[in-house]
């Protein structure tokens, strides 16, 4: 099994998966599937919705084997939450 580097600062990683939803991905996977998982490749702009990031994740990575990734959950701020927010809150 290959482990994937980061080539990019924390920053830079959210800077790009973010743009790159918001311009190009979000358009295309909100409507119907609000709670999926979004897996961006943020180098190529490629995406795979799953149901969970592990799914997500592997398919986007069948296509794309050393692809840099940024998981988004449609609908909502963050993947996970911590405390008593519910993820039925939405942005």
């Amino acid at each position: 099994m290959t482990v994937r580097q980061p080539r990019y600062s924390k920053e830079e990683f959210a800077r790009r998966g973010n743009e790159i939803y918001e311009s190009q991905v979000r358009p295309q996977v909100e409507a119907g599937n609000h709670g999926k998982i979004v897996a961006i490749d943020i180098e190529t702009g490629a995406f795979e919705v799953a149901a969970d990031i592990v799914t997500a994740s592997d398919c986007l990575l069948s296509k794309y084997p050393d692809a840099q990734t940024w998981f988004i959950r449609i609908g909502h701020r963050a993947v996970y939450h911590f405390g008593a927010r519910s993820l039925k809150e939405s942005v």
